[in-house]
């Protein structure tokens, strides 16, 4: 389920990429386009086209917010933070005493081999 709405929503994104380039810029942002005259301007087709963008932005919003509670869905009632603290204490490495660092001495009765008399 989560696959499809994703396809899904990759390809409202390339669309509402695509119906946005496609547009003429009215505003002059940044300076281009808008010459050409009322003979080449084509209302309807600008119409057709905001009436598009929006149907694509209004699917692409609605994915989004499916995506978010399918997300919520999966991860349950813990968090990240929670996950980190149940960590087991077993896969550290255990660090050795102070003594069995140390070489061995003679008062170490363990280390030297009995006298045979």
């Amino acid at each position: 389920m989560e696959n499809v709405v994703l396809v899904i929503h990759l390809i409202l994104a390339l669309c509402l990429i695509g119906i946005v380039l496609l547009q003429r810029s009215e505003g002059g942002g940044l300076g281009m386009g808008g010459g050409g005259g009322d003979a080449m301007t084509g209302r309807g087709a600008a119409t057709a086209l905001g009436k598009l963008t929006w149907l694509f932005a209004i699917a692409f919003i609605v994915t989004s917010i499916t995506l978010n509670v399918i997300a919520a869905d999966k991860s349950g009632s813990s968090s990240v933070i929670d996950r980190v603290g149940d960590a087991p204490a077993a896969d550290t490495p255990a660090v050795p005493s102070a003594d069995s660092l140390l070489p061995p001495s003679a008062d170490d009765g363990a280390l030297i081999p009995p006298r045979a008399d």
